[in-house]
This record gives C-alpha cells, sequence and structure tokens, in this order.
C-alpha cells in the first residue's frame, strides 16, 4: 500500500470547505479546524476507548490525523459528561483561547455538533453511529437521534 499524503491532503481541504460551508463560515477554513479539533476531540474523549478505535477505523485518513492528536489508550477513561452544559464546557475547555471566537454562543456549540454527527454519518457506519449513542449522554442523543434518521 502507498501512502499519497497529497491525496490525503486534499481530502481534507475539499473537506473542511465542505464543512465550512455547513457550518455557515465559508471563508474561515482556520475557525473550520479549530471547532472540528475541539468537538473531535470533545467526542473522543467521551467514549470509551473500544468505541473510538471502531469509530477511529471508519474515518478517512485525513480525520484520524485530527481525531488521534494528542490522545493516549492510557488516559482513555471516558469524561462524565451528563448535561448539555457540561457538554458546551467541556468543548470550549478544548476550544482554549478561541472558545469565545470559534463559539460565540451556546447555540453555536449544539449546532456544530450536529453538523459533526451529519458529517460523521458520511463515514462511520450506522451500527457504529448507534454504538456511540448508546454512550452519549442523555441530552446529546436527540442530536445523533436526527442524523440516524436518515
Amino acid at each position: 500500500m502507498t501512502l499519497n499524503f497529497k491525496k490525503f491532503a486534499a481530502e481534507g481541504d475539499k473537506f473542511l470547505k465542505y464543512f465550512s460551508k455547513e457550518l455557515s463560515y465559508p471563508e474561515d477554513r482556520n475557525r473550520t479546524a479549530r471547532v472540528l479539533r475541539s468537538l473531535l476531540h470533545t467526542l473522543r474523549d467521551m467514549i470509551t476507548p473500544e468505541e473510538n478505535v471502531e469509530m477511529l477505523a471508519q474515518l478517512p485518513m485525513f480525520m484520524k490525523a485530527v481525531y488521534v492528536e494528542g490522545w493516549t489508550l492510557k488516559s482513555a477513561q471516558p469524561a462524565r459528561i451528563r448535561t448539555m452544559d457540561q457538554f458546551i464546557k467541556a468543548v470550549r475547555m478544548k476550544a482554549g483561547r478561541t472558545a469565545n471566537t470559534d463559539f460565540e454562543s451556546d447555540d453555536q456549540v449544539e449546532t456544530a455538533m450536529s453538523v459533526l454527527f451529519m458529517t460523521l454519518r458520511r463515514y462511520v457506519s450506522l451500527g457504529e453511529m448507534e454504538d456511540i449513542k448508546a454512550v452519549l449522554p442523555k441530552q446529546l442523543k436527540p442530536m445523533l437521534d436526527q442524523v440516524l434518521m436518515f
């Protein structure tokens, strides 16, 4: 198997363009990349190592790189996020100093996560999405339900 990094970069760029448009700021790819990283890392921290590995196996290469950045299985105990407020706080913590710029309101965090779930469904099987839903906090499950209906 030959690794074609130019192809991965082109796919990643195409994805960021699509994701930017879906988030309603198509001209700000830097913001889109930061939002994607914050959301993926928060999701990663909420699910079990087993579910992470199963989902990771289905992601395209460009997304795998973002997903695993800074992650170790040794420290992969799922975060105790039970409410939407805790989730929003976790996303903002992952965003760090750009949190107020990237997520101007709590609604933007929720919208961005919905867009991410819809986007993940393009790559991740229905069965795996159902498995992820099973370990999500109750208040996040309706977001995923909308995606799983299609």
